[in-house]
């Protein structure tokens, strides 16, 4: 699948994923919800695995990363995710997770020694500088338990970002991005399913239409194909590049909050997506292209 075609899947997907994760919330404690996500996820992976021929034995000395890819974006980050909604709007979490550009350039840099392309990091200014125009609102009046919220969803923004790390390189380790995400969900939901016991979570289950219809699209889309997705990009242009698709999100969510929320478009609104949109032809545009445009060397020959 083409690198854009791998771009617009995670976008789509995962920023309609945000609404999803807001009919989770209610009866069924949200460790318990996560732990049937992953369950789920992790079987349809396997399944695909197995019709595939992609293999699932992959070296013991590869598990403790495989089981900290589980721990840091399958189980925590979740964790602290679910919690946070309860105290923020989904658009405003969208807005927090679209924050991982920032932390996977900088992790990258220090874990596996990415040098940090000037193009990814302008392209990151525009982006967050279009979310915070058309989520402001939301983000001054957030009152003391929003605030809370907001760290718990930077905590979990960056656990994700090292789950980020971790996936490429076990992809530089030749590992299958499905066999490892296979693999990886089901440590993920191994772990969750420890914490749920040791929280007195109740396995129960909420059987109306909208609980299990979101629990379907979470665990078969947002889940197995998404990350698949997502993570096959982060090996093929880089974690710092991969999650410029996180500003997107918000959009998509935002998209979607006109249709179910009636939420209403103002002219800062626009000028927010627009810069958003320049972020993201800022990011994919070919070295070439910045090159032609920056005859002076005002880009790197990386970049």
């Amino acid at each position: 699948m083409s690198t854009l075609a791998l771009y617009g899947l995670t976008v789509l997907i995962w920023g309609s994923s945000w609404l999803a994760i807001h009919y989770q919330i209610g009866f069924v404690a949200p460790e318990i919800s996560i732990v049937y996500r992953f369950v789920l996820a992790s079987a349809v992976l396997v399944v695909w695995c197995l019709a595939r021929g992609i293999p699932l034995r992959i070296g013991l000395r590869h598990h403790p990363y495989l089981a900290l890819l589980g721990f840091s974006l399958f189980c925590l980050n979740y964790i602290l995710f679910y919690h946070a909604a309860f105290d923020l709007a989904t658009g405003l979490l969208a807005v927090i997770f679209s924050t991982m550009t920032v932390m996977n350039i900088l992790n990258g840099a220090l874990f596996l020694k990415r040098p940090v392309q000037r193009k990814t990091a302008i392209g990151v200014v525009f982006g967050l500088a279009g979310m915070a125009l058309v989520f402001w609102p939301e983000i001054a009046q957030s009152g003391h338990d929003a605030l809370i919220a907001i760290a718990i969803s930077v905590l979990a923004t960056y656990s994700a970002s090292i789950g980020n790390i971790i996936s490429a390189r076990n992809q530089m380790q030749g590992i299958p991005v499905a066999s490892a995400n296979a693999i990886s969900m089901a440590y993920g939901a191994f772990f969750l399913g420890l914490y749920s016991l040791w929280s007195g979570a109740p396995f129960v289950i909420d059987y109306s239409v909208t609980y299990l219809g979101s629990l379907i699209f979470l665990a078969l889309f947002a889940s197995a194909i998404a990350f698949g997705c997502y993570l096959t990009l982060v090996g093929r242009i880089g974690p710092e590049n991969a999650a410029y698709a996180t500003v997107l999100f918000p959009i998509v969510a935002l998209a979607l909050s006109t249709w179910f929320e009636a939420y209403e478009w103002q002219g800062r609104a626009f000028a927010g997506v627009g810069l958003v949109l320049i972020g993201n032809v800022v990011v994919l545009s070919r070295r070439k292209f910045w090159r032609a445009l920056s005859p002076a060397g005002l880009f790197d020959r990386r970049d």
